[in-house]
């Protein structure tokens, strides 16, 4: 997907793909070779670099291993996004297409963030985190560094979602969702764990 953005915008020129995985050196992967693993970076010294694994624990790691400097990171946006003037967007982040920012929005560093994502006022969304398609958020919602959102999952206003906090797809979050808990339903609540009710 960060591929076909970058194609779409022509924003900038794949040099190439870095994967650990031996048996795919040298691979065409979508019309761009993979010129081995993530140790060949200092062959490319001039060339920045996004990191494109799905979990943002994953991105983590991987940032934490390459060790380069913050403007080694390239951004990618769809040309469709629709960013207030004050929105600001970290280093290294993709957006991808029909993701609307409506004003004081501010997304960290790592973030992914899929189609058709409405972020509305003050919103902080923090590095490493992962919206999934059709995620909406109220006014003054913060999600925490590596929290990832199903998709079509909907928090309410003033709600946070705690650091590694995993929200269901389809789901409805009412209340805060504690760091490294995951959640679902409407309204969501913690899996593994009885709801409370009436007994039947």
């Amino acid at each position: 997907e960060a591929l076909a953005v970058i194609r779409a915008t022509n924003s900038h020129r794949v040099v190439g793909l870095l994967d650990d995985d031996e048996r795919l050196l040298g691979q065409d992967v979508d019309g761009v070779e993979v010129l081995g693993g993530l140790d060949s970076i200092e062959r490319f010294p001039e060339a920045q670099l996004l990191l494109c694994a799905g979990a943002g624990h994953d991105r983590r790691l991987i940032q934490e291993r390459l060790a380069a400097p913050p403007d080694r990171y390239a951004t990618v946006l769809a040309s469709s996004v629709d960013l207030a003037g004050d929105t600001v967007v970290g280093r290294g982040s993709i957006l991808l297409g029909g993701v609307v920012a409506t004003a004081s929005v501010d997304i960290g560093s790592h973030v992914v963030i899929m189609p058709n994502v409405v972020l509305t006022h003050d919103n902080r969304i923090r590095d490493f985190a992962t919206l999934c398609a059709g995620v909406t958020l109220g006014g003054a919602v913060d999600i925490e560094p590596e929290a990832y959102l199903g998709m079509a999952s909907t928090v309410r206003q003033g709600v946070r979602v705690g650091a590694g906090g995993t929200l269901g797809m389809g789901s409805v979050l009412l209340t805060d969702l504690p760091p490294h808990e995951a959640w679902a339903g409407v309204p969501a609540h913690q899996l593994n764990r009885p709801r409370k009710g009436p007994a039947t």
